[in-house]
């Protein structure tokens, strides 16, 4: 795919839904510190991502960039897929 440029934001999550047409729905993880009890705290985020050849699947790991807005909620895209994951069938029955 594209490169991305140098200033735009990057994040790196799990493909969790491909129903869509050339839309993939990415799972992104961060951990933050909370204020009051000082312990480390997983923070999850979805995001809509352009994928033009729909060549991500259920459990990828991708690369998105930030864009313009495609449409209400889409405003990222996907540069590369990182890994490939367990694939549809696999993901469904677990």
């Amino acid at each position: 795919m594209e490169e991305a440029k140098k200033n735009t934001k990057t994040k790196v999550g799990v493909v969790v839904s491909d129903a869509m047409d050339k839309t993939v729905t990415v799972q992104v993880e961060r951990r933050v510190m909370d204020a009051e009890f000082k312990k480390y705290m997983s923070q999850r985020k979805k995001f809509l991502a352009h994928d033009e050849k729909e060549e991500c699947d259920v459990g990828d790991v991708v690369e998105i960039c930030e864009t313009r807005p495609l449409s209400k909620r889409k405003s990222w895209k996907v540069v590369q897929i990182l890994k490939k994951g367990l694939g549809r069938e696999i993901a469904l029955k677990e």
